[in-house]
């Protein structure tokens, strides 16, 4: 018994040691660096005195964060609701099984298997002002020039649209493998009962589904938090702070100017933590919720 729990031990050990080393460390160090006010010199050479939560006031208090805050929930959650509604309607069609069906669905892999940098770079220029093919795509209808990227009405509404785009893939690949798992039985026993498609994909076919749509939207809500490259790539959180989100604030806190403030950098990223295992507690919740019924 004693021989069995210490190899059971020694099979956990890489992964506990994985765990501590490359999320426990990060995570220790970010919270200490949100708690001292730390400079160049003093994150060289150590010696940081310690702040408390003046940092997180700093922020908290700082104009900035209600803007960063309100971009942050109004890209995540238009985002996941496109991505997540495209990728459905991608899934269904392409459940048929349809000749050039897989071609069509590999093809559809494209935008997320491009290195971000090459997809943020290519809908940075489609949206460009003088040269864009979205505008000049516009003047065949006669509507004029729009200033994707430097108009602050639109920079946000641009880092959606090419953050959408990324993401269908992933939807579609998932919602596409959960849709195969549904037995076939029950859509023809529904047809021979007299339900329309609508009427079998709502009442049948969606709430079966519902296991992997919340697994789904709580990746992308995590992985939509975090987006970085493509909108610092895009606009850089500009102009006037019109696409910043709490992540390139986080960045441009500590890394955009030759004074570094960690302190309150590491602060706006501890939040975007919170904000992702709150949505992972919801998630734990409504699942358990779900199984208990």
């Amino acid at each position: 018994m004693v021989r069995r729990t210490l190899v059971g031990w020694a099979f956990l050990a890489p992964l506990v040691a994985y765990l501590l080393l490359c999320y426990g460390y990060p995570l220790l160090t970010t919270i200490d660096l949100s708690l001292r006010d730390y400079t160049v010199r003093t994150f060289v050479h150590g010696g940081a005195p310690v702040t408390g939560l003046a940092n997180y006031a700093t922020v908290f208090t700082d104009p900035v964060f209600r803007t960063a805050l309100l971009n942050t929930v109004v890209f995540t959650v238009v985002s996941l609701v496109f991505q997540y509604t495209i990728g459905l309607a991608l899934a269904v069609f392409f459940s048929r099984n349809f000749r050039l069906s897989a071609t069509l669905r590999a093809l559809f892999l494209v935008p997320w298997l491009l290195p971000l940098i090459v997809s943020a770079s290519t809908w940075a220029w489609m949206f460009n002002s003088e040269a864009g093919v979205v505008n000049a795509a516009l003047a065949v209808f006669g509507i004029d020039r729009v200033h994707w990227l430097t108009s602050p009405d639109w920079s946000l509404v641009s880092v959606i649209v090419a953050n959408v785009w990324i993401g269908i893939p992933f939807n579609l690949v998932v919602l596409y493998s959960g849709l195969q798992n549904i037995p076939a039985e029950v859509g023809e026993a529904s047809a021979l009962d007299g339900a329309s498609p609508w009427q079998a994909f709502r009442h049948i076919t969606f709430p079966m589904l519902r296991p992997v749509s919340a697994v789904t939207l709580l990746l992308g809500l995590v992985y939509t938090l975090k987006v970085f490259d493509l909108i610092w790539i895009m606009t850089r959180g500009g102009p006037s702070g019109s696409s910043t989100t709490l992540a390139t604030w986080s960045y441009e806190l500590g890394f955009g100017s030759m004074l570094p403030r960690f302190g309150p950098s590491s602060a706006v990223g501890n939040v975007l933590i919170l904000l992702a295992v709150a949505a992972g507690l919801v998630y734990v919740r409504v699942q358990r919720h779900q199984e208990a019924s």
